[in-house]
């Protein structure tokens, strides 16, 4: 059966730390992670930092058992955020 145009994506390593990034990058007050039509919200760096330790926790967990891509992709969300909260 085809995936309806509102479907989620499969979930896989990538897409849950593209989420975790998602919601870190809200947390900070990014306008574009934030829902069109809900006020945008004030950062918080604090819980921004709570994410980026989930995200440092998961790296360790996982270290050698990514494969390339995904491990680019980790260390690139993580390297943003990083950069973004200061």
């Amino acid at each position: 059966m085809p995936a309806s145009p509102t479907a989620a994506p499969p979930v896989t390593f990538s897409t849950f730390v593209i989420s975790l990034a998602h919601s870190a990058l809200a947390q900070l007050g990014d306008p574009a992670q934030e829902a069109s039509s809900t006020p945008p919200t004030h950062a918080d760096r604090e819980l921004a930092a709570h994410t980026l330790q989930l995200l440092e926790m998961l790296a360790e967990k996982t270290k050698g058992n990514l494969d390339h891509e995904e491990q680019h992709l980790f260390d690139a969300v993580r390297a943003e955020i990083r950069t973004r909260i200061g």
